[in-house]
């Protein structure tokens, strides 16, 4: 399998006003948002990413420029349904002030697999839709490119949150526990074995070791160890070939 970079979006005007925008139209980054993508951009500009998969609101559409302007190759790019934000129903375009008196926010915050949005989804089909497409795509792109393959989901909060849960091993109930800011980038290798979680909501710092290993000599296999190393291990330039 590969590794994903999970990027939430910049942030955006409804962000900035404390409003839940959901799936409404017209949803934009702010000044903010767009300074945080362009950095989020820079950061990934040393990775070669195979695939940049976003989810098809415009928030997501913007930050995903952003990468793809710094990216020295071009990465195949595809917009999917299954990672567009949270169907909130009739909380969409509501202010979280007057949400939070809701009493299905308690539930949303303590008991999240029981949640339904009045007119929308339940965060349980929420989670399932969004890993399916991870994974879906996770196996693609190892399939043409090879287990040291990198690609990258621009997605919205709730959903990386959703996703990061299931790498980890977590109940969904016990999501509200990650947190993900606007343009953070999170980071899940899949493996036959395993999940392996290796950055969660990081801001900064070198991602040039996800970088994929230079190709071996013709004839010769590499193969990446699905084991957790005992111990910890040396980090990603001690990893057995």
């Amino acid at each position: 399998m590969a590794t994903v970079i999970l990027v939430r979006h910049g942030r955006t005007t409804a962000n900035a006003s404390g409003m839940l925008a959901g799936r409404l139209t017209g949803v934009r980054l702010d000044e903010t948002g767009r300074t945080q993508a362009a950095a989020t951009g820079e950061r990934l500009a040393a990775v070669p990413l195979r695939r940049l998969v976003t989810s098809p609101l415009v928030r997501c559409r913007q930050t995903a420029r952003e990468i793809l302007t710094r990216q020295d190759g071009t990465p195949a790019q595809l917009t999917d349904k299954a990672l567009t934000e949270c169907d909130y129903g009739d909380w969409q375009g509501q202010s979280l002030t007057t949400l939070a008196k809701e009493p299905l926010w308690r539930v949303v915050q303590s008991q999240p697999s029981a949640a339904a949005f009045p007119g929308g989804e339940s965060m349980a089909a929420m989670q399932a839709r969004a890993v399916a497409a991870v994974r879906r795509h996770d196996a693609a792109v190892a399939d043409e490119h090879g287990p040291d393959a990198v690609w990258a989901v621009v997605s919205h909060g709730d959903i990386i949150k959703a996703v990061l849960a299931d790498a980890l091993g977590l109940h969904l109930d016990l999501f509200q526990r990650l947190h993900v800011d606007p343009a953070s980038i999170s980071i899940v290798r899949y493996t036959e074995s395993r999940p392996y979680v290796l950055a969660t909501n990081t801001h900064a710092g070198d991602l040039g070791w996800l970088a994929a290993a230079p190709k071996r000599r013709r004839g010769a296999r590499r193969r990446r160890s699905d084991d957790a190393v005992v111990g910890g291990g040396a980090g990603p330039a001690d990893e057995p070939a």
